[in-house]
C-alpha cells in the first residue's frame, strides 16, 4: 500500500511502500529549481536547472526558464535541451494549468553548480538562478507522467532552500519563494537535488 508524501514545491504524490522493481534508467544527474509566486499566489517564474551526468540523449547542462508568455531554454546541446524541455519540464506539476509557449532555444554554455551544503548557482547567457540556505536533506521518490504520458519512476536526494532568486539581465525577477511544511520537514519552491535517477519500466504503485 503506498503512502503519500508532499513534494517540496507543495505537490502531493504517491510513494511505493516497497521496492520499485527493475527499471531502465533514462537519466542520471540533478534537476534543482526555483519557482516564484506573486502576492496573490500565482506562479510568475519557474527555472528548471539540469546537470545531466548521463542520459539516453547524452550528457550536459541546461536551464529552462518559464514565464507567462515565454519559455526560454539555454544549452549547448540542442538535442538534449529539447528532450529535457519537451519530455520533462513541460509536464512538471509546477506548470500544471499554466500556458505553455513555444520554447526559444539559445545555444550557449551553461554552468550548473549544486551543493547539498550551500545550494545552487546556475548561469547561462543573460540569466542566473540561485538557491541558498539549505533547510534539510532527505530522500524522495515518486512516479510522474512525462514524455507525453509515459510514467517514470523518479528517485533523488532533495534539499529545500530558504531563499531563491532568478536574475535576468542583471535584475531579479519579481516574485517570492513559497515555503511551507514543518520545522522538522520543511518544504520550499526553491530546492536542490542530487543523486537523481529517472527510469521507465519500474513497478509503479
Amino acid at each position: 500500500m503506498g503512502t503519500t508524501v508532499a513534494r517540496p514545491e507543495g505537490r502531493v504524490a504517491p510513494v511505493a511502500g516497497n521496492d520499485a522493481g527493475p527499471g531502465t534508467p533514462i537519466l542520471v544527474g540533478a534537476n534543482p529549481g526555483v519557482q516564484l509566486f506573486d502576492h496573490a499566489g500565482a506562479c510568475v517564474a519557474f527555472a528548471s536547472c539540469w546537470r545531466v551526468d548521463w542520459s539516453t540523449h547524452g550528457a550536459g547542462s541546461a536551464i529552462v526558464l518559464w514565464q507567462p508568455g515565454t519559455v526560454e531554454v539555454y544549452g549547448s546541446d540542442r538535442r538534449l535541451a529539447e528532450w529535457l524541455t519537451e519530455g520533462f519540464v513541460k509536464h512538471f506539476p509546477e506548470l500544471e494549468g499554466l500556458p505553455w509557449s513555444t520554447p526559444h532555444y539559445a545555444s550557449t554554455t551553461v554552468e550548473v553548480s549544486i551543493s547539498l551544503a550551500s545550494g545552487l548557482y546556475a548561469r547561462a547567457g543573460n540569466i542566473r538562478v540561485e538557491a541558498s540556505q539549505v533547510l534539510d536533506r532527505r530522500m524522495f521518490s515518486t512516479d510522474m507522467a512525462v514524455h507525453d504520458g509515459t510514467r517514470c519512476r523518479l528517485a533523488l536526494v532533495i534539499g529545500p532552500c530558504a531563499r531563491g532568486v532568478v536574475v535576468v539581465d542583471g535584475r531579479p525577477l519579481a516574485g517570492q519563494v513559497r515555503r511551507s511544511g514543518t520545522p522538522s520537514r520543511p518544504q520550499s519552491s526553491a530546492f536542490v537535488t542530487e543523486a537523481e535517477v529517472w527510469q521507465t519500466g519500474a513497478r509503479l504503485p
